[in-house]
Formats: C-alpha cells, structure tokens, sequence
C-alpha cells in the first residue's frame, strides 16, 4: 500500500526523521492561513502517487500567503500528468504546503528489501533530486549500500558510514546519522517495503532534512497497523482494483485483450509470459489464491470482464486446495448470470479434474477446454484477435 508525502512525514517525524513544516489541505483559503503561519514563503505539492510531480507543474514556490492561495486554486482538480501516471494522469485533491528550505545539498536515502539477499538494504547517494534509476545507471560508483542483518537491526556504524559517503562533514554527519538511524526505525517498526526521501537536504543552517518522503507498506502486514490501513486512498487506485481488494483478490489491470484468472502468483507469471509468447497481451493479473470459493470466483470472474478491452478470457488453475470442481461450477454460475459475450478457454489439472471438466462440458455454454497450458494460451490468443 502507498501513502502520500504528507502521510509519509507525519509517520517518519514520529520517529525522529526531521522533515520541513507543514500541513496537507484540500481548500486553497486554508492554504493562503497555513502559509502566513509558516512566514509567508511556502513550497505549494501536488499530493498524487506518482514521481515527476515537479517537472509537470505539481510543485509551485510561493513567495507569499496570496500566492499560495493562487497556486493551491489552481493545483486542486487539476489532472497532473507525469511520466509515472501515463496519460490518463491523476486527480489533485490535496496539496501539502511546506515552509520554503534553504538547500545547500541535495543527497538521496532509501530503505528496500533485497530479495536475492532476503534482507533490508539501505542506499544513499550523493546525488539527489534526481531519479535514483538514472545515477545507478550511469554513474553506480554513486550508490552506496549498508545490509541490515535482521537481528540486529541496522547498526550506528553503518549509519555514520553512509553518512559520510554522502560527503557530509563535521555536525552534519551527527544529523545525518541520526536520520538515517530514525528512517530505518520508521521501516522497521511499519513493516514499510520501501521508504525513500529523494532528495535528503542540507540546509544552510546544518539541519538535515526529508524534501520528499515516499513510503510503501507490506499489505499482507496492515493488520497489524490499522493506523496505516486507514491511510489508504482508494482514489489513487483503478477502480477494478479496489473492487477486487474487497474480495482479497489480487488483481493488477494492464494494457492488454486476454484476460487472465489464475490460482498461485508464480503460475499467474507464467501464463503472461505464455500469452505474450503466442503473440497477445495479457489484460491483467489476476490471482485468486489457492483457498478460493465458488462466490470468490465469480466476483473474479466479474472484475475481470469488467474491463471493456477483454477480448477473450483465459483460465489457468492448477486444483490443490481450490478444487478444478469448485473453479469450474464459479466460472459456469458467473458466465450465466453476466451473459458472457467473450469467448473463454479454461485449463486446469489437479484435484477434481474431471468433475470439473464434466461441470464445463455440461453447462451449454460455449466454453473451450485445454488440455494443457500452451494449448489454452495459444487458443485465448487466437480467440482475442491475436497473432497466435
């Protein structure tokens, strides 16, 4: 789960991270009221989730309460466009107005989990405010990275060197120290998957400071951390998405005309990479899990024909616990009861397969079965007007 920069720094200051002052508001008066407050001169921050916000006009200095005012009217509503939205872009409907820093270094520090490693990794850069992708690809010597042994968290001196591998000296190492220290407390104790603060200022006075804060939560953790849950902003997630959270399916909409229901994240992998491999694109990723049940399937099978660009569906399950019988009376009691238009080829093997296969064969209805899975993929291809 995302949150917004302004969510983001309110958790980090609980935990010691320094960030500039300021509050987050839908009402240009009350941003012209938070910006008297903070002196007058106020950064003014499109709260979208997405990067590139600067670069499309959703990060505006004001150099007075009646600017801010201006710039706020303007921002909210507006749709921001950048490279991560594509673009369909994003609705504004917050802006965070920030004091205006004094920046004398733009750094970057970031905290993800090495999955090769199975650890937490913290990197920094000496140089910030630039896409962290771009420095790793033309300039790697910049990325400086400290692993985090889980049983002992990430060590004082661990922090102290990267500190200094941001090329910071004297009292600013203390202040970085102490940040770093504090960002991974704050990804530590939220179970976050990331937490990057691109750029990491240097102000005139020494502070050390998060311009920006982007943080992201492990899902499959927010009970523990209903305070985090409720940060949630559905607006920022395609609407089959948040169907699909409803019924705890995992469902990612994509670009493509074959729609795919598959049990098992590893087998979902595969069969993309099957329809792409016959010639199609994959309209979706859909997971419904090894432990699915008949209305479970059906609402799947919903949300996925909810998207208009499927052509033709394709059904891989391999019956475990979600018994092919079980898969198979979802499918035929959701086709009828939505009229299915598109045409649907189910592959599945396991537990129940000719129960299930039996179920298909008898329902009248025009469903193909495959016998395997290059067979069905190629077949869904073929039937969603592709190249296969």
């Amino acid at each position: 789960m995302k949150v917004h920069e302004y969510q983001a720094k309110e958790i980090l200051s609980k935990f010691g991270v320094k960030v500039p002052k300021g509050r987050a508001t839908d009402n240009p008066e009350e941003a012209r009221k938070i910006a008297q407050e903070l002196g007058g001169r106020v950064v003014i921050k499109a709260q979208i989730h997405a990067g590139g916000r600067g670069k499309a006009g959703g990060v505006k200095l004001a150099d007075n309460p009646e600017q801010a005012y201006e710039i706020a009217r303007a921002m909210l509503g507006m749709r921001l466009v950048t490279h991560q939205t594509g673009p369909e872009g994003k609705i504004v409907r917050k802006v965070l107005v920030e004091e205006a820093s004094d920046i004398a270094k733009e750094m970057y520090i970031g905290i993800v989990v090495d999955r090769s490693l199975e650890v937490p990794v913290v990197m920094a850069s000496p140089e910030g405010g630039v896409e962290i992708e771009e420095v790793a690809a033309t300039h790697p010597e910049l990325i400086f990275k400290e692993y985090v042994h889980p049983a002992t968290g990430l060590n004082v001196f661990q922090a102290r060197k990267l500190a200094y591998k941001l090329g910071l000296e004297g009292g600013a190492v203390k202040e970085a120290t102490k940040f770093i220290l504090g960002l991974w407390r704050a990804f530590d104790a939220t179970d976050a998957s990331l937490a990057e603060i691109n750029p990491l200022i240097l102000t005139g006075d020494g502070q050390v400071l998060a311009l920006d804060a982007k943080m992201n939560f492990d899902d499959n953790a927010l009970w523990r951390h209903p305070d985090i849950a409720e940060l949630r902003d559905i607006h920022e997630e395609t609407p089959l998405e948040v169907e699909a959270s409803k019924y705890n399916l995992n469902y990612v909409k994509l670009d493509g005309n074959v729609g795919c229901m598959v049990n098992g994240a590893g087998l979902a992998m595969a069969t993309m990479d099957i329809i792409k491999y016959y010639g199609g694109e994959p309209a979706n990723f859909l997971d419904v899990g090894g432990g699915a049940n008949e209305e479970q399937i059906k609402n799947a099978f919903r949300i996925l024909l909810s998207d208009k660009n499927v052509k033709a569906v394709f059904i891989n399950i391999f019956g475990g616990i979600l018994r092919c019988d079980r898969l198979a009376r979802g499918v035929v009691n959701a086709a009828k009861e939505m009229e299915v238009k598109v045409p649907i080829v189910v592959r599945m093997k396991g537990t129940n397969y000719e129960e299930g296969k039996e179920i298909i064969l008898s329902s009248g209805l025009d469903i193909k079965v495959a016998e395997t899975m290059a067979e069905g993929a190629e077949l869904a291809v073929k039937l969603a007007g592709g190249e296969a």
